[in-house]
């Protein structure tokens, strides 16, 4: 394996060779795996390592602040509508700010939008502890709508790096999928202890802290950070990505309304005090989920997507059943089937998204997850209010088959991307 110009290149090991005679006594030299494989690139450590430190805090933002608001001004009513309103600031903000990366390098933008996310949380814990009025809490959450997406740019880098070799791609993806997964599943809880045995402020304090040291290691990565194209953009990631943006939506859809209803069933039952556990095992299953299927050569989107919807409906038989170690075993397969599918949906971002405009694509994809989400848990607290929390089951496993037409629809577009490129280039032949 060796790098040139920054694409990696697999040069497959000689056979025989001078000096060498094939004898019984040889060992053959066992090849190393894809994961290994991915970290022997120059630098992929450093902006690896930078890349988690901040990427733990998302995880964190959201629950910190709940429990500080509502510890200091005793309101989970104003929390949560403070953390409403900055999800609706970052879906706005979001994409602009991944379009600023692309045209400006990660370095020139991140960074001066991290320092920007940093004060709004710093403000933040400020007002909370000076009694400041309400509205200064929402301005103050609001500003940290800037935060880079930091998962985005990480792909970013390792589809720079890893420009012509599909299966080396493949395993970095699932690689960052399951690094989300790990991520949001030790951020929450990392939040709650620090706020509970230290004090209310210390998950925002040390959330903020973290993911300014995460990114200043990120960014001074510069070897790794993609070249900034000066060729004229063409082409809206929004058009491109068309039904890709629906499937996202549909899955975000399932990871709230799976949460609420898994939460909600199990307080119902009396067993509230294990919802983090259970919840987390549904997290831990994606993340090997994601780590074994970088492994494996990758799957249509329409076979993952086909069994995420199958998954999806064993947490309402688990549920009608009544039985919180089906349950359990429910959700942990449902975790193991939405690696696979966010691993190749991404790739599918990678592979339609405008050229110099990755981050942009990259980010509209989150956002639509993130409005999914915020979808799935309203419609998932409805339906438990109105029907109990058995039947709100129905509504990720509803929400998975509703993603089977826009994973059909992607393959059209691989398709005619791929007839696209084919045309682009047999007409550039023909012009020289």
């Amino acid at each position: 394996m060796t790098v040139t110009g920054g694409t990696l290149v697999i040069v497959p090991p000689a056979v025989g060779g001078a000096g060498t005679a094939p004898g019984r006594g040889r060992r053959r030299r066992r090849e190393p795996g894809p994961y290994r494989r991915l970290f022997a690139l120059p630098g992929s450590r450093g902006f690896t390592a930078g890349n988690l430190l901040a990427r733990l805090p998302m995880g964190m933002f959201g629950i910190s602040a709940v429990m500080m608001i509502a510890d200091q001004r005793d309101s989970y009513a104003l929390a949560g509508a403070v953390t409403a309103t900055g999800l609706a600031a970052t879906a706005v903000v979001a994409p602009w700010t991944a379009r600023l990366v692309d045209r400006h390098g990660h370095a020139r933008v991140a960074l001066p939008a991290t320092l920007i996310a940093v004060l709004g949380s710093l403000c933040l814990i400020a007002c909370v502890r000076t009694g400041a009025p309400a509205w200064t809490l929402f301005a103050s959450y609001a500003a940290t709508a800037t935060t880079p997406n930091i998962g985005g740019m990480s792909r970013a880098r390792w589809t720079h790096l890893l420009r012509g070799s599909p299966a080396a791609h493949h395993a970095a993806m699932s690689f960052e999928q399951a690094a989300d997964e790990l991520c949001y599943m030790l951020g929450p809880v990392l939040a709650a202890v620090l706020c509970t045995a230290v004090f209310p402020e210390a998950g925002t304090l040390v959330g903020a802290a973290l993911f300014l040291t995460g990114m200043l290691v990120f960014t001074a990565q510069r070897s790794t950070e993609p070249p900034v194209s000066t060729a004229p953009r063409r082409g809206s990631p929004l058009r491109a990505l068309g039904p890709l943006l629906v499937l996202f939506l549909a899955t975000g859809l399932v990871f709230g309304s799976i949460e609420v209803a898994s939460i909600a069933h199990l307080d119902a039952s009396g067993l509230g005090a294990a919802s983090g556990l259970v919840l987390a095992l549904q997290a831990a299953g994606s993340c090997a989920a994601g780590l074994l299927y970088g492994t494996l050569r990758p799957r249509s989107l329409k076979v993952c997507v086909g069994a995420l919807a199958v998954c999806m409906t064993l947490p309402w038989a688990a549920a009608a059943a009544g039985s919180l170690t089906a349950l359990a075993i429910a959700l942990l397969l449902a975790g193991m089937a939405t690696a696979p599918v966010m691993v190749t949906a991404m790739s599918r971002v990678h592979a339609v998204t405008p050229e110099g405009r990755l981050n942009e694509g990259m980010t509209l994809a989150v956002t639509a997850i993130l409005t999914g989400i915020a979808a799935g848990s309203a419609g998932a607290g409805l339906a438990v209010d109105r029907f109990g929390a058995p039947t709100a089951y129905l509504l990720p496993a509803a929400a998975a088959f509703l993603a089977l037409p826009a994973a059909a629809a992607g393959r059209f577009m691989r398709r005619q991307s791929d007839h696209s490129r084919v045309v682009r280039t047999m007409a550039g032949r023909d012009r020289t």
